[in-house]
């Protein structure tokens, strides 16, 4: 049995990072679906850092993670689905949203002061960096998404074993 968030190829011959998710809502055509929080959430040593994590407000933090898959996959509300995206999905994701506007700060900061000579205008070349990072992530991450590479996409149902059943080989 596969466990959630490993990495097998799907038909595209790609690396794909698994996950389980909920169906919550079925309208005009979408799908939506929220994140299921698995058992290792509890564990992970990123818990007090991620946002669905167990706590008072997992459910509103939960809700605020959904995300859709479109088209008529003949899902239902409350079935459980298996869900991917590639593996340099994070890798994209995280470059576009840390990457960008890091590089732009330094290259603005360090053009500040060479210009202006003063940490006063080196702080203002951050700041203006930082201001250009953020408009061109911003740009570059309605790009992917408008080309999907940052959707998940829907691999299979997901199969719930019954509640007393053992480990079987």
């Amino acid at each position: 049995m596969r466990e959630a968030d490993s990495s097998f190829s799907d038909a595209d011959g790609l690396d794909m990072i698994e996950g389980f998710a909920r169906v919550v809502a079925v309208e005009d055509g979408r799908i939506w679906l929220e994140p299921e929080v698995t058992a290792s959430c509890g564990s992970c040593s990123s818990v007090g850092l991620c946002s669905i994590g167990k706590d008072a407000g997992a459910a509103r933090k939960l809700a605020a993670r959904r995300f859709e898959l479109p088209g008529d996959l003949g899902l239902r509300v409350g079935e459980r689905v298996v869900v991917g995206v590639r593996d340099d999905t994070l890798v994209k994701g995280a470059m576009t949203a840390y990457g960008i506007p890091l590089l732009t700060i330094l290259a603005g900061g360090i053009a500040g002061q060479e210009w202006g000579g003063t940490d006063g205008m080196a702080a203002l070349g951050a700041l203006g960096g930082l201001i250009t990072g953020l408009l061109i992530a911003r740009v570059m991450a309605n790009s992917l998404t408008a080309r999907g590479i940052l959707t998940p996409r829907f691999l299979r149902r997901s199969f719930d074993p019954p509640s007393d059943a053992g480990c079987h080989e």
